[in-house]
């Protein structure tokens, strides 16, 4: 799945990985590819303009019994029955160059971070055609010094459609609210006195509500390459940091694309449970 978590840069470096193959087939234990992918997003949610990556799009399937990568991205899974699974998830997003963003001038950069933690799965339905789940994460963010910066939860409901009308191709939308302590929102949207100036007061976030996010995304698997692409929705209507100056837009799209080609896969086969 093109990963993209609320204003970060999708991890088009390591974790699409969208098979369209039936349910229930055996298939590789693992898959490797190397493409390229490109993507709109902002600098971080609630700035203006957006900043386009291009980057190195690798493809990494791995089936194992605990650690997995697939569509729904590098994890380890702790338990599962048929319509639960307890996970381990992980994400990353981008640097933030205050001088490309009027707002922050002045201000200093955004390091690079990453989150990690659990993750709930329920299954709703799964058929053939369909498949629809409640997903929970609770993930500690760091920057890559290893600073911790707070905690974010992003429950949303998603649907995968993984063979729409017999063509190959699988579509995927999902929907939810955000949310965050005050550490993680202060990182992105506070104002310390030293920085205040016109237009620019001091400000501190609280915890809470973070915005809510709608993504649909589309691939297909061919026999040696893989294509994909996202459009993500975000809405900052009501968010607890709303009112900071470094929010200067409450809405906004977010739009990548990719391709991999795939030139290695396991001999070994495994049965999956992915869509």
């Amino acid at each position: 799945m093109w990963l993209a978590h609320r204003g970060r840069i999708p991890l088009l470096a390591g974790v699409l990985a969208w098979a369209s193959t039936a349910h229930g087939e055996l298939r590789p234990l693992w898959e490797l590819g190397v493409g390229m992918g490109v993507t709109s997003i902002p600098a971080y949610r609630g700035a203006r303009g957006e900043v386009v990556y291009f980057l190195p799009l690798p493809y990494l399937v791995y089936r194992g019994r605990f650690l997995r990568s697939d569509r729904q991205g590098i994890r380890g899974v702790f338990y599962q029955n048929d319509r639960f699974q307890l996970n381990l998830s992980a994400y990353a997003g981008p640097p933030v160059q205050s001088g490309q963003i009027p707002a922050r001038t002045g201000m200093p950069n955004l390091s690079p971070s990453f989150e990690i933690g659990p993750s709930l799965q329920y299954v709703l339905i799964d058929t053939p055609g369909t498949m629809l789940d409640l997903r929970w994460p609770l993930r500690a963010a760091f920057t890559l010094s290893f600073k911790p910066i707070g905690w974010v939860s992003t429950p949303n409901l998603n649907l995968t459609l993984p063979d729409y009308r017999g063509s190959g191709w699988m579509l995927g939308a999902s929907i939810g609210p955000n949310f965050a302590d005050s550490r993680y929102h202060a990182y992105f949207y506070d104002v310390a006195p030293a920085y205040v100036r016109p237009g620019r007061p001091a400000y501190a976030a609280g915890a809470g509500y973070s915005g809510s996010s709608v993504y649909l995304t589309v691939s297909r698997r061919f026999a040696h390459y893989w294509v994909g692409g996202f459009l993500r929705y975000d809405n900052l209507a009501g968010a607890s940091f709303v009112n900071s100056p470094l929010v200067e837009t409450q809405q906004y799209f977010a739009v990548g694309v990719g391709m991999s080609w795939i030139f290695a896969t396991s001999s070994r086969l495994v049965e999956s449970e992915e869509p």
